[in-house]
């Protein structure tokens, strides 16, 4: 609050005050003298006094009265001409507000011109920086293009130079042109001899290739044709026979009187191939299968190749070959092959190659060299002469189902007895036995018996 104002209801409340006191009611009772005894010599003295006291007092109190209202008049012209003043005063105050009114709001326009003034300072200072940076690459640029003109200028100097020397020495070229032109004619009747030359050694360099690449045709199938009639070496083979032989197991289960009954067999054989398919090839006394026994119906087979130290495979099917039902064959497909890692013994191509082969007995259990010839009598099959073993490498003697390789490292077929082998030409089948399901019709016991049959009319040195 205004302090001039605050004075002015301060003092308009005081007189306020002083104006509407009652004085006469405040002025305090005095007190009331005992009466005085008539008879005392003084009495009149004393009324005169007290009468002349009341009188003095009234006059004091008109005199008082009149200066309260004298005061008060005074206290009320004094009030208005400060409510004048406080009107003036407000009327001021409005106007003053009006003005900081106006104020304020050209200082928020201020404010507003500031922060875009200070906005377009700050991008005229960011301008000013940049084209002193610009100001700055252009200088480098000067100082560099002053540099290249120097450069420019020591290069046209070196060059001026240069041509001088070039002008003296193409005078000097021209003289030995002159003589190179003299040397040229000379060279080209040289080159055009040479050249003649040249053709003549050509011609004679193109019947030499052409002598040199029958004699090179001719000496690969020399080589080709000294392998194949070179003998491999019975250890060689027998070694090799032992890297690549494969166990194939048998189990076939028929019906019994006390439930199922199961027969095995197994072989540790080879796989040979006729160019089409390959082929485990075994002995059927190796399967549970027998031509001595009365022909059983067998309602499983199964059929696994083993190889150590954990593969193991299956066959989809047992074949009884058509030149021998005693020799059995089971189908081997190419991710069997590949998986095992084994050789594939071909056919051999030309069987009597060598008066020799090499006989593998039961497995790997023993090998040997022996002689084997033509029986007339006996197509398809080979005698063996027991009786000339060469070399014998364990204690045996030839025996059925062992194997047969020719001196070139080929299957040359089976031993069916200890006297004849039998000469495998293909795998032509003659009775196919599925495997891995149960047997429907025909039976196995009419199949076997059938082959069986097959046998017992074989000459009786075959059998």
């Amino acid at each position: 609050m205004n302090k001039t104002l605050l004075l002015f209801i301060v003092d308009f409340l005081f007189l306020n005050l002083i104006a509407l006191t009652r004085w006469e009611r405040a002025e305090p009772a005095r007190p009331r003298q005992p009466p005085v005894n008539e008879l005392s010599a003084n009495s009149v003295s004393k009324e005169q006094d007290l009468v002349e006291a009341m009188r003095q007092s009234l006059t004091d109190e008109q005199l008082a009265r009149q200066t309260v209202e004298q005061k008060l008049t005074s206290a009320d012209s004094t009030l208005s001409a400060r409510e004048r003043s406080l009107g003036q005063l407000q009327s001021e105050s409005l106007k003053l507000t009006a003005q900081l009114v106006d104020t304020q709001k050209a200082q928020a326009d201020l404010n507003i011109r500031y922060q875009a003034e200070t906005q377009e300072a700050s991008l005229t200072r960011s301008q000013l920086s940049q084209l002193q940076r610009e100001l700055e690459d252009k200088k480098a640029e000067a100082e560099r293009q002053k540099q290249a003109l120097a450069t420019l200028e020591r290069q046209d100097a070196d060059a001026r130079k240069q041509i001088e020397g070039l002008t003296v020495a193409v005078a000097v070229g021209e003289h030995e042109k002159q003589e190179l032109a003299a040397r040229t004619g000379e060279l080209q009747k040289q080159l055009q001899s040479e050249r003649t030359e040249r053709i003549d050694v050509e011609k004679s360099a193109s019947q030499l290739a052409q002598g040199v690449d029958q004699l090179a045709q001719h000496s690969g199938e020399l080589t080709k044709e000294i392998r194949d009639n070179r003998p491999i070496n019975a250890n060689i083979l027998f070694n090799e026979f032992l890297a690549n032989r494969v166990q194939t197991a048998f189990t076939a289960t028929r019906k019994g009187l006390f439930g199922s009954a199961t027969k095995d067999g197994e072989s540790k054989t080879v796989f040979t191939t006729d160019g089409k398919q390959v082929y485990a090839l075994v002995d059927v006394e190796d399967t549970p299968f027998s031509f001595q026994d009365v022909g059983v119906d067998w309602k499983r087979i199964a059929v696994r190749f083993n190889r150590p130290p954990d593969y193991s495979s299956s066959g989809s099917q047992i074949e009884f070959l058509e030149a021998d039902p005693r020799v059995v064959v089971v189908p081997v497909d190419a991710q069997q092959v590949a998986a095992l890692g084994v050789k594939v013994y071909p056919l051999a191509a030309d069987p009597f190659k060598f008066s020799d082969a090499v006989l593998v007995s039961d497995g790997g259990k023993g090998y040997g060299e022996l002689g084997f010839k033509l029986d007339a009598s006996h197509r398809g099959y080979v005698r063996v002469d027991n009786r000339l073993f060469k070399r014998v490498f364990g204690d045996f003697a030839p025996s059925r189902g062992d194997l047969v390789f020719s001196k070139a490292g080929e299957l040359l077929g089976i031993m069916v007895n200890s006297d004849f082998c039998v000469l495998l030409r293909d795998f032509t089948p003659m009775t196919t036995i599925p495997a891995g399901e149960e047997q429907a019709s025909p039976r196995t016991s009419a199949m076997l018996d059938s082959l069986s049959a097959r046998v017992r009319q074989m000459p009786i040195e075959l059998q």
